[in-house]
């Protein structure tokens, strides 16, 4: 696991200083009550006027107040509970990554609260503001692409959290990524290696991060063994079956042909399959991410293996060490990948 230089916490190296979080006693001077009647409003108990709990619930929602559940539980040494906002719980990466996540909490005597965005922006921050309201001690954050800059003030006033396999956009907070440059290009040398030229790329839509981390390794392999790029080579779309089989048809009928395929993760590596289905002699083919039975099909397919497994238990960790009190700079944990033949991607280029 390699460490990438971590970026200042806000009040390093010139930024502004966070804002500290409002606590109870802010709310009850600003409301003119005791510390006990804000109490009370927080905890819905009786024996305070109509008109005071507005007024206390008012200045609740001025101040952004949100009762601290950390500082108690933590007093009993375990956190209560974090909260996981992931693309889709049923993908394989973000199940083996929630599962993670969840053994880590377990450990902890804490509850996961778990959301899927399902890539649509508003719904993460929906979910986000809903796992925010019911007191999480913590967050992880797989970010849609789009800002996350709604999360600020929340991470300035104290509130943990993590980001995992994307960076945020407008918002600061220690990431956990996959080496996904790196990946892309040991799986296109190993295609180079096996003496293929004509190598197309078919990635995942043009807004995604990973995919465009991946198409710049593809292009790095290309610059380093001296091949020349050719866009037409370069499919970047939402992996939808009918229009990646008529682009796998249009780069293996070309009159260069493409010898052998790179796909940008497992939703590409699908669909690529089954337009593969009923093409003639098959090209050589290395998928970005493993997915389940990929070593039983024929030939099994050479995957650039993620650790989604890896990558929970690492933000977990970090999101754990936060709720503790660590106060260190921010930092951005980049996870190998590894490479693992099977087959599909040791094939050489068809003769003739």
């Amino acid at each position: 696991m390699a460490q990438s230089p971590p970026p200042a916490r806000p009040g390093q190296e010139g930024a502004a200083t966070p804002r500290r979080r409002p606590t109870l006693r802010d709310v009850a001077e600003a409301a003119g009550v005791a510390a006990k009647t804000v109490s009370r409003v927080v905890n819905g108990e009786a024996g305070v006027g109509a008109a005071t709990t507005e007024r206390v619930r008012r200045v609740i929602a001025e101040l952004g107040y949100r009762p601290n559940s950390s500082a108690r539980t933590l007093r009993q040494g375990r956190a209560a509970t974090i909260g996981l906002v992931c693309d889709d719980v049923s993908e394989p990466f973000q199940s083996a990554l929630t599962r993670a996540v969840e053994e880590v909490a377990i450990r902890h005597e804490c509850m996961l609260l778990v959301a899927s965005s399902l890539h649509d922006r508003e719904r993460e921050r929906t979910s986000v503001q809903a796992l925010l309201a019911r007191q999480v001690d913590g967050l992880i954050v797989t970010p849609v692409a789009g800002s996350q800059a709604y999360l600020g003030a929340d991470i300035a006033a104290g509130t943990p959290v993590v980001f995992a396999d994307r960076p945020a956009v407008g918002a600061e907070a220690d990431t956990v990524l996959v080496d996904n440059v790196e990946g892309a290009r040991r799986g296109v040398r190993h295609l180079l290696e096996q003496g293929h030229r004509r190598i197309g790329f078919v990635g995942d839509a043009p807004h995604l991060y990973t995919q465009d981390e991946r198409v710049e390794g593809y292009r790095a392999a290309l610059r380093d063994a001296g091949v020349p790029e050719d866009d037409r080579l370069i499919s970047r779309q939402v992996p939808e079956s009918g229009a990646v089989r008529a682009t796998v048809e249009s780069m293996l009928s070309a009159p260069e042909p493409a010898t052998a395929l790179f796909t940008g993760n497992a939703l590409c590596t699908y669909a690529v399959l089954r337009a593969l289905r009923d093409a003639g002699p098959p090209p050589a083919l290395v998928a970005f991410d493993d997915f389940p039975l990929a070593e039983l099909l024929h030939p099994a397919v050479t995957v650039v293996a993620q650790d989604p497994v890896g990558m929970g238990r690492t933000a977990a960790e970090i999101l754990f060490r936060r709720i503790a009190g660590d106060t260190s700079a921010d930092q951005v944990v980049r996870l190998r990948t590894r490479l693992i033949p099977r087959g599909s991607g040791e094939r050489a280029p068809a003769e003739g």
